[in-house]
């Protein structure tokens, strides 16, 4: 894009008689271009990308928002528009497919592609206007600055509070299953136990997971950066509306 006084000293040139060439090589613009400003001096306006508003699915939105949260990052493209990437490990492909509709629900149309890494995959999309439905996006990582959602993601939240946090441990989460031994009867048996972990350094993610929780009547203990379900009530909760990774 040549701003006004180029193409006017361009065709200030040619009104002197300069052939189209000579011009051409002194200020470096092409032959067409320059014929084209003698049709046309003002460049055209640029057409402002239309903004294609809300998410169009909320509750894939609420997923792919704890997923974001977890493991997503928004990286800039050099002439505009940024790509929305989130790694999901290799090892659980369904997850890989859920995220893939997840982008595709809340944003129909976009292209959606793997970039393979070691170990993972980053799934993939580009669009101007992620950054509009991700405000999260800034410099630096996720835990070393405020995260906080605004008031109409808040509320998708909360009206979808199952698919967030089902997000949130399909990023940073898991389902495990621990163990202990007790004395019965002078016999020390082993114990197995389900339980669900969220780990994120973020305070403020780690705070949006557990009001979430807490709104849903889950039980939950701190560890340091460390989320715990264990209580048997509040695993078969979890089990009912998210379960482990495949």
């Amino acid at each position: 894009m040549y701003d006004l006084g180029t193409r006017k000293h361009a065709l200030a040139l040619l009104a002197q008689g300069r052939s189209l060439n000579s011009v051409s090589k002194q200020t470096g613009v092409s032959r067409a271009a320059i014929r084209s400003w003698r049709v046309r001096l003002e460049p055209l306006p640029r057409m402002a990308p239309t903004d294609p508003g809300p998410p169009a699915d909320e509750a894939a939105y609420a997923y792919l928002l704890g997923l974001y949260l977890g493991d997503g990052c928004l990286s800039p493209h050099p002439r505009g528009g940024h790509y929305l990437r989130i790694a999901c490990a290799d090892a659980w492909p369904g997850l890989l497919r859920e995220c893939r509709q997840a982008i595709t629900a809340v944003r129909p149309g976009v292209g959606v592609y793997d970039e393979q890494k070691q170990g993972c995959t980053m799934i993939t999309s580009y669009s101007r206007h992620w950054p509009r439905l991700f405000p999260q996006h800034g410099t630096g990582r996720k835990h070393e600055r405020r995260i906080a959602l605004a008031p109409w993601q808040q509320e998708i939240v909360d009206a979808y509070p199952w698919e967030f946090v089902r997000g949130l441990i399909h990023s940073d989460g898991c389902r495990i299953t621990n163990w202990t031994t007790r004395l019965v009867g002078g016999e020390r048996k082993r114990y197995e136990y389900p339980r669900y972990f969220f780990t994120n350094l973020s305070a403020d993610i780690t705070r949006l997971c557990t009001d979430t929780l807490d709104r849903l009547g889950v039980e939950w203990k701190a560890h340091g950066c460390n989320i715990s379900v264990a209580r048997k009530a509040s695993v078969a909760l979890m089990d009912a509306h998210i379960g482990p990774k495949y």
